[in-house]
């Protein structure tokens, strides 16, 4: 397997997945285990130590959005706070979003319903911190799809990325140049102050 094809397994096999219960179902496995390995391996060229950690949904229920996201283990290890590197797979058509991301449920927590605004508001703000990166990573804004409090917060949550259709997931090449494009905004985002605004 490769980053591609595992990216490209998911795009296809989610949606018909999901009539199916995830206990034991060998999709929920990829997302957990074997996307991962493939997301570390392509990794390994890039300086630094990571967490990699995939997410079909949690007990007996799928996600609305699975996603596969790069920790950096001084920043946050979970999806819930800080801000992460993530590869959200929308549930509406075969694309994948990599997303430079903010934690969502810790916004949700602090702001309640505000949370959507304050999000889309920081992400503004995040953005203008990485404008050296707005033409490698030129997505400003992305849909996923799904209604509901999560799918919707990972929408505001987007600060920048990348979207890919099912042809470029091919292209193992570029998915990792573009891969530590993120990682690069990632850690330049550490650099110049992380989420303080």
């Amino acid at each position: 397997m490769s980053l591609g094809h595992a990216l490209r397994r998911i795009v296809e096999e989610y949606p018909l997945a999901r009539l199916d219960p995830p206990a034991g179902h060998p999709l929920a496995a990829v997302i957990r285990r074997g996307a991962p390995d493939e997301l570390r391996a392509a990794l390994e060229c890039v300086e630094g130590s990571f967490l990699v950690k995939g997410s079909p949904g949690r007990g007996s229920h799928w996600a609305a959005v699975p996603w596969l996201a790069v920790f950096d283990p001084a920043i946050t290890t979970s999806a819930t706070r800080g801000y992460y590197l993530v590869y959200l797979f929308p549930a509406d058509r075969e694309v994948v979003h990599l997303s430079l991301a903010q934690g969502t449920v810790a916004a949700i927590r602090a702001h309640g319903p505000r949370a959507e605004a304050y999000l889309r508001s920081s992400g503004d703000a995040l953005r203008s911190r990485l404008s050296d990166f707005a033409g490698r990573l030129p997505n400003r804004s992305i849909t996923l799809g799904s209604a509901g409090e999560l799918p919707e917060g990972y929408e505001a949550a987007h600060i920048l990325g990348l979207t890919y259709d099912l042809d470029a997931l091919g292209d193992e090449r570029r998915l990792r140049a573009d891969l530590s494009v993120g990682v690069a905004a990632y850690r330049a985002l550490k650099a110049r102050g992380g989420l303080a605004l």
